[in-house]
């Protein structure tokens, strides 16, 4: 029987809500595989999401810098062109995205094409 109060618990409860909302597909094993790294892959925009969740409510939120340039490595092994960070500030909260410059712009050139 699974213990809904483990860290694994939260983390796929939290993997699960992102692909979702994105239309992704959660790697087995949370990325822990040799061939297929990260959380969620989002395959129709070469996207790799890395997910990290609080296991309690939280007012803020720490970013490392290892974290982002981890997943643009693993996204680039994986052959994909994008890669972010999806946190959350509570379990089942509102995801938060950490998106680099080139990225950005690409959805910004996409938000205006769109208009």
């Amino acid at each position: 029987m699974k213990n809904k109060e483990s860290t694994r618990a939260f983390s796929d409860a939290h993997e699960k809500s992102v692909c979702k909302a994105l239309g992704g597909r959660q790697t087995s094993n949370s990325g822990a595989n040799r061939f297929e790294k990260g959380d969620v892959i989002v395959d129709q925009a070469y996207l790799l999401v890395e997910c990290k969740c609080s296991m309690s409510e939280k007012s803020s939120f720490s970013i490392k810098k290892e974290w982002l340039e981890k997943i643009k490595e693993e996204a680039f092994r994986n052959r994909l062109m994008d890669a972010c960070l999806c946190f959350n500030f509570a379990p089942n909260g509102e995801n938060y995205y950490v998106i680099d410059e080139k990225l950005m712009k690409n959805l910004m050139e996409f938000i205006y094409d769109s208009h």
